[in-house]
């Protein structure tokens, strides 16, 4: 067992698919891998997620190191959120996963 926030995983994959479980979080990742985003934008391109919900992962995102949330001294404030190094390699994994997708899945769209 792998115990990591309080909760066991039974192996480093499990580990790995808790923080993207869920229906936005890769989606967050895949959009920021394309450059920063600030949050109305981000919701935007999400299609669907209330503001909420993006703040949760978002919030959860940053907890785990994997997004980076910059806030700029201005009036009004701006805020941009960028991947982490640890979420550029997942960006990699992800796109591959997309990919797979494609492959098998494109006849659906």
């Amino acid at each position: 067992m792998i115990s990591y926030k309080g909760k066991n995983h039974v192996c480093l994959l499990d580990l790995a698919m808790e923080l993207i479980r869920g229906k936005w979080k890769a989606v967050i990742i895949c959009h920021l891998n394309k450059g920063e985003k600030r949050f109305l934008e981000l919701q935007r391109i999400t299609c669907g997620v209330s503001q909420k919900v993006l703040t949760e992962k978002l919030k959860e995102l940053e907890e785990d190191k994997l997004i980076t949330k910059v806030v700029y001294p201005e009036v009004p404030p701006r805020v941009e959120y960028f991947l982490t190094d640890m979420g550029k390699d997942l960006a990699i994994v992800l796109e591959s996963l997309e990919d797979w997708s494609s492959k098998y899945f494109s006849h659906l769209k």
